[in-house]
């Protein structure tokens, strides 16, 4: 696939007016990750590494009927999750990290998912990408997470250049104007897993591409 030569930018300006489209269209982007308090949704975005996020909510259906605070994850046991998630990717990694988090969670944060991105990173399973979604979705800071979909999109946009995900979400933060940045991480993701797609770009409904610098443009 051919890419956006990293040197080549969108401009600031045309930045905001993607924002300014893409809220449009969807005015108030959530994940599509199925959850209830702040708990819920660290145990779904830790499942969903490597998983689709459809396969993470017939899983938790199921999970969070049996336990949906930390105490009742404990309970349950490793092997008890492992039941639960057995259909989605690497399940028995994750039931052993979820288990663990959750016994760390009531050890030291009073049962309570910590506002903080040290002490977020600092739990089983938990990446810079997961902290994000959750400082983002469940406290609303203005975070940025980067995955392959948001990757692709400021690469090939143009929008945010970057050879990691690292370097794509300190280009996003800077770039981005601080009044998107709170949804900007949603719009971005369904953009790229909705229009901006890996092997065949829908270019012809993408409501931003006249600003973007991606020359095999489909249509």
């Amino acid at each position: 696939m051919a890419k956006t030569p990293r040197s080549r930018k969108m401009k600031l300006a045309h930045i905001e007016e993607c924002f300014v489209r893409l809220s449009d269209r969807l005015p108030d982007p959530k994940t599509e990750l199925t959850y209830s308090d702040p708990y819920t949704l660290l145990v779904a975005v830790v499942l969903s590494a490597q998983a689709t996020d459809v396969g993470v909510n017939k899983a938790t259906k199921g999970l969070y009927a049996a336990a949906d605070t930390p105490q009742a994850m404990v309970d349950l046991g490793v092997d008890g999750i492992a039941h639960h998630i057995r259909t989605i990717g690497l399940f028995n990694t994750k039931a052993k990290n979820v288990h663990r988090l959750s016994q760390i969670l009531l050890d030291e944060h009073d049962g309570q998912v910590p506002e903080d991105r040290d002490a977020l990173e600092a739990l089983p399973g938990v990446g810079r990408k997961t902290a994000n979604v959750v400082m983002n979705e469940a406290f609303g800071h203005p975070t940025i997470a980067v995955d392959t979909h948001i990757f692709r999109v400021g690469n090939r946009t143009g929008m945010a250049p970057g050879k990691t995900p690292d370097a794509v979400e300190v280009e996003l933060v800077r770039r981005v104007p601080d009044g998107w940045k709170k949804g900007a991480h949603h719009w971005l993701i369904l953009h790229g897993r909705y229009v901006c797609k890996a092997r065949k770009p829908d270019c012809a409904e993408c409501v931003i591409k006249e600003f973007c610098l991606y020359k095999d443009k489909t249509g």
